[in-house]
């Protein structure tokens, strides 16, 4: 088993069943040391999903007091590798710490 943490459009249903076949089962918890943004989305798939023009994505710090609310999802690498064909190339996966201390896969800004 994986850890995924969703900050975004991951956490909606709608795009978990498009992307996962089946809503993922998850708990809240937070990522330290980033801040949230915004990037224009411009694949037609993705915006078709998601319904949203503009997703969060995530900035490093390195400041523990910034921290970001998500939900970490438990996956599959079968998972992930959907979760990869998802994300558009503004994105890239990085495994981090959250607060509660389990460690995750989350996707933040190539930048």
């Amino acid at each position: 088993m994986e850890y995924l943490f969703s900050y975004g459009t991951l956490q909606l249903k709608s795009v978990q069943i498009a992307n996962f076949g089946r809503e993922l089962k998850g708990a809240a918890d937070k990522l330290p040391g980033y801040v949230v943004e915004q990037v224009e989305i411009t694949d037609p798939r993705v915006l078709a999903e998601s319904g949203q023009k503009y997703h969060p994505i995530l900035k490093y710090t390195g400041n523990s007091r910034d921290q970001v609310a998500g939900t970490v999802f438990e996956v599959t690498t079968h998972d992930l590798e959907k979760a990869d064909a998802y994300e558009v190339d503004d994105y890239k996966r990085v495994a981090e710490s959250l607060l509660s201390g389990k460690r995750c896969w989350v996707y933040v800004s190539v930048a």
